[in-house]
């Protein structure tokens, strides 16, 4: 299976996680994104909205991080990650939808101004930062994990643009709960460092 990558990527990252923490073998292929490779052909054509991460598995291609959370999960990291009942994967799929949504327009797009120069509201994203991070400490002040009392593909979404808030002058340090859980998740077997 080929991932086309990006290494400062949370996206791409939050993929390369969970395939070394479900022990699944990638083969990275770094993309020139500095030159627009991934919008250009051939990857264009793998993914006509111009973005990365994309999943190649013998042909078959997954664009967008969570859709390669879930398609990994359920092809090859068995029911520890991904269970096979409505109740659990919607457990699961609304964290996907928090870190697409709630953390992209404040943690990752505060990050995205500060380190990569992005023209995106900077104050509007760190104005929205603290309620979500006070969101997500108040679930973990009541559960381990974020789906299911187990680590699934919901926290290895989840993780890295909380892990990588600091770099958009977001300071993660008042939510105790959310230390913990990072803490927890750094512990698991297989664990990659952003």
């Amino acid at each position: 299976m080929k991932l086309y990558d990006l290494g400062p990527s949370g996206n791409c990252y939050k993929v390369r996680l969970f395939a070394a923490l479900a022990n699944i073998d990638l083969e990275l292929v770094p993309v020139d994104f500095a030159n627009g490779a991934h919008k250009q052909p051939p990857l264009s054509e793998l993914n006509p909205l111009g973005q990365l991460p994309i999943l190649d598995d013998g042909g078959h291609i997954v664009r967008d991080s969570q859709a390669i959370l879930v398609y990994l999960a359920g092809t090859y990291g068995g029911l520890a990650w991904w269970p096979d009942n409505p109740r659990g994967q919607a457990e699961i799929v609304q964290w996907l939808s928090f870190t697409a949504n709630e953390i992209q327009q404040s943690l990752n797009a505060a990050r995205l101004v500060q380190k990569f120069g992005y023209p995106l509201d900077k104050a509007a994203a760190l104005e929205k930062a603290p309620a979500v991070l006070k969101l997500l400490d108040d679930h973990l002040l009541r559960h381990d994990w974020l789906a299911i009392d187990r680590p699934t593909i919901a926290d290895c979404a989840v993780y890295p643009y909380v892990a990588l808030a600091p770099e958009g002058d977001v300071d993660i340090t008042p939510y105790s709960h959310v230390a913990r859980w990072m803490a927890s998740i750094e512990s698991l077997t297989g664990y990659l460092k952003p």
